[in-house]
């Protein structure tokens, strides 16, 4: 059965003009993901100066209400930071998707929760907002740096697999630092190169790093 999509683009007054984040690349980006996926694409909705809050874009909220009602089935999106800037805000939208049953694809880190990796990238998302909002002040903070600490000790890794690259890809754009990403790696029981199951933030930064190079 093909699957049902609305399009979503964003931009501030003051994006408006760059090509990496114009209407019109975004637009681009959209369709090609439609026409790859072959999914049956309803409208694209366009938001223009609004706030980082996802509440404060009625058009998001009107698609939101759509998907919501069963109107369509996926919400796609060129980028993540289209989306959302903030990591709670973005695991609070999966969880509605989650629970209402529709999807949401980001071309750009070619993120879909249709497929098994997504749900997984799901998964930690939501495991890592409930962990940000129990896990605050000053002993969090130490915490963390213990973290990066033990991690400097650790070499550069390699053969690490090509999902749980673009998982860490995900989690970085979602605003997350090299530390919390390992957490919920770690949480996730995500294998590193070697096999084993601890990941610290400079491995995840190496992995970044080999990825760009």
């Amino acid at each position: 059965m093909t699957k049902r999509a609305i399009g979503y683009r964003r931009v501030s007054t003051t994006e408006q003009g760059e090509s990496g984040a114009g209407l019109e690349a975004q637009l681009a980006s959209i369709n090609r993901e439609v026409e790859h996926k072959q999914f049956a694409l309803l409208e694209v909705a366009t938001d223009i100066g609004s706030g980082k809050n996802m509440t404060a874009r009625p058009e998001l909220q009107r698609v939101l209400e759509l998907l919501a009602g069963g109107q369509a089935d996926v919400l796609v999106v060129s980028k993540l930071d289209r989306l959302s800037r903030s990591m709670l805000d973005f695991a609070g939208l999966m969880a509605i998707a989650q629970k209402q049953g529709w999807a949401v694809d980001v071309v750009e880190l070619g993120f879909d929760t249709t497929t098994p990796n997504g749900k997984l990238v799901v998964n930690i998302l939501m495991s890592l907002a409930e962990w940000e909002r129990e896990t605050i002040g000053a002993r969090t903070r130490d915490a963390l740096e213990a973290v990066r600490a033990r991690g400097t000790r650790l070499g550069r890794p390699a053969n690490v697999a090509p999902q749980t690259v673009q998982t860490i890809r995900v989690l970085r754009s979602a605003g997350l630092s090299y530390a919390a990403v390992a957490a919920a790696l770690n949480g996730q029981q995500v294998p590193t190169s070697q096999g084993g199951a601890r990941w610290y933030g400079s491995t995840v930064k190496a992995v970044m790093d080999r990825a760009a190079s």
